[in-house]
């Protein structure tokens, strides 16, 4: 005790000493103020300050900050949206002036808080109040550029940057979502009908065609049979012609009587009817006049055919 009286100057020395240091962790910066007003920032690591005159008033973060947000916003269709989102800012720079603004904008960071959220839901809020609530999912992306580019400026002024701000969900009342969903499953019961008629006017269409094709092959086939059929007749009759020429001409020769052909020709006539023929009955006037008549009739063709 005698010992710390005697050189109780030593000890007030070394305190003055001690607190001539301070400590910046990595991240932040420290902002010194003297007698109550601005002075100098300290960057991370260690530094000296005035002792007992110099003050650190703020340690500013320097890091990236994100906060949530949750609030309702209203569209020109009177209908309400509940918006989710993350917002993502920071320290514009680690210039002096910046660091300023950072430390003397707002008395408490719940202050700058409260103003960034506020800012970002009124920019939001006006947004939406310009829409329908049928138009409001389709411009996620519309809504975030729009508020960066009014939100930047505010916090310019305050020393802070909007890094990024993402939407991650976008709701309605319960009534409006039902009605959404309605709206979507009859507009794909509306794209499966009509997919489904394409689909049938298309098989129809193939059908069509390929029917006609098949109907033009068998009139083509029919056609070319028809032709084959009539050049054989023709060759039959060339035939027969040529064979009764030359049978008659034999029995001319033979002093033979030309009718007897005639008679085979009615013969073969009635036999060919009675075997080919698709009836069960056949008339046919078998008497002796009924045979003359009709070879006379056959002679008159023949002498016809002649001339």
């Amino acid at each position: 005790m005698e010992y710390i009286r005697d050189y109780w100057w030593l000890v007030i020395l070394l305190i003055v000493f001690v607190g001539s240091f301070v400590t910046i962790n990595q991240g932040y910066i420290g902002v010194v103020t003297m007698f109550g007003k601005y002075q100098r920032i300290l960057r991370p690591g260690l530094n000296f300050k005035i002792p007992l005159l110099e003050q650190i008033y703020k340690r500013v973060s320097i890091q990236n900050r994100s906060v949530e947000l949750e609030f309702q916003a209203v569209t020109i269709d009177q209908a309400n949206v509940y918006f989710k989102s993350m917002l993502l800012y920071s320290v514009q720079n680690e210039h002096e002036e910046t660091i300023q603004k950072v430390a003397f904008k707002f008395i408490s960071d719940k202050d700058l808080m409260q103003a960034l959220v506020r800012t970002i839901e009124g920019n939001i809020r006006a947004f939406v109040a310009t829409r329908r609530q049928s138009e409001i999912l389709g411009l996620r992306r519309d809504i975030v550029e729009f508020v960066k580019e009014h939100v930047d400026l505010s916090l310019e002024e305050w020393g802070y940057h909007l890094q990024d701000l993402q939407i991650n969900d976008i709701t309605f009342d319960e009534v409006i979502m039902t009605s959404m969903s309605k709206v979507v499953a009859s507009n794909n019961l509306k794209a499966a009908a009509e997919n489904e008629g394409q689909a049938l006017l298309i098989t129809k269409t193939k059908t069509a065609e390929a029917e006609g094709n098949a109907i033009k092959i068998a009139a083509e086939a029919e056609r070319q049979a028809a032709q084959l059929r009539g050049q054989g007749v023709a060759l039959f009759r060339e035939e027969v012609a040529k064979g009764m020429t030359m049978a008659a001409t034999e029995m001319k020769q033979a002093n033979l009587d030309t009718n007897v052909i005639l008679f085979s020709m009615w013969v073969e006539a009635i036999k060919n009817f009675a075997e080919f023929g698709k009836g069960n009955v056949i008339f046919l006037d078998g008497s002796s006049d009924g045979m003359e008549k009709t070879i006379k009739q056959l002679m008159s063709m023949q002498q016809l055919h002649a001339e």
